[in-house]
């Protein structure tokens, strides 16, 4: 089973930093190189399935399958931060997909993307989130269903995640509320592959863990809300 390190969870008292730089605090980079810091990590403890924080924008990211977040696609939602860093390194594919002809970005709707170029994650999966004007963090307890079953369907063992919701230009919800609403969908679809599996209805989980990632000023609220769905689900 991989395992993640720990990080102290002092790194993350230090002021904001955009998230669209993908960068960590001043004093983390100053014991790494400045050409490549790396990631803070923070490891969730007693999940049924094994989860860490990455503080890593998903245009970064090198990983088999990077999953992100998109609102409807209108011109009035905008991309923002890591959202606007992926369509650079896409060559400005995000701008020409999302329209109502093409990849509408209704809630549920996905995409499977094989980038080539300055992406270093293998492929990314883009899910659909629906109106922003009437976003709530529930919606994402359908989307982190769909992140499990799509990564177990394409034979991926260690996805990552971004929810890229403040990427997508709502800033009205916390990162908690909605990492507890994605993990929790999540843990729905893993306990409904689980019993398939002992049924003899479908093969043996593939899925090994999770890598969620935040930001460097949302990792501790997204943090709580990961333990809450974790605990949520220690009660079932």
């Amino acid at each position: 089973m991989k395992r993640f390190s720990v990080v102290p969870l002092l790194l993350f008292v230090l002021g904001s930093v955009s998230f669209q730089s993908s960068t960590v605090p001043a004093f983390v980079q100053a014991a790494a190189p400045a050409s490549a810091p790396k990631p803070v990590e923070i490891a969730i403890k007693d999940g049924p399935i094994p989860m860490r924080i990455l503080v890593q924008s998903p245009a970064d990211t090198e990983a088999d399958l990077q999953i992100i977040c998109l609102f409807r696609s209108d011109n009035s939602n905008t991309l923002h931060g890591s959202l606007i860093e992926t369509n650079e390194k896409l060559k400005g594919l995000l701008d020409r997909i999302r329209k109502p002809s093409l990849f509408g970005g209704e809630l549920g709707e996905t995409l499977l993307l094989q980038p080539t170029g300055s992406l270093t994650a293998k492929r990314v999966l883009m899910v659909g989130l629906g109106d922003s004007q009437t976003f709530t963090p529930e919606r994402m307890e359908l989307v982190g269903a769909i992140a499990y079953r799509e990564a177990s369907r394409l034979g991926v063992a260690h996805p990552f995640f971004a929810p890229t919701i403040l990427d997508g230009g709502v800033t009205k919800f916390t990162t908690g509320q909605v990492s507890e609403q994605v993990i929790g969908g999540f843990f729905r679809a893993a306990n409904t592959e689980k019993l398939l599996n002992s049924e003899g209805k479908a093969p043996q989980p593939i899925i090994k863990d999770l890598t969620y990632l935040a930001g460097p000023q949302y990792a501790s609220s997204t943090q709580e809300g990961i333990e809450k769905a974790i605990a949520t689900e220690a009660r079932k």
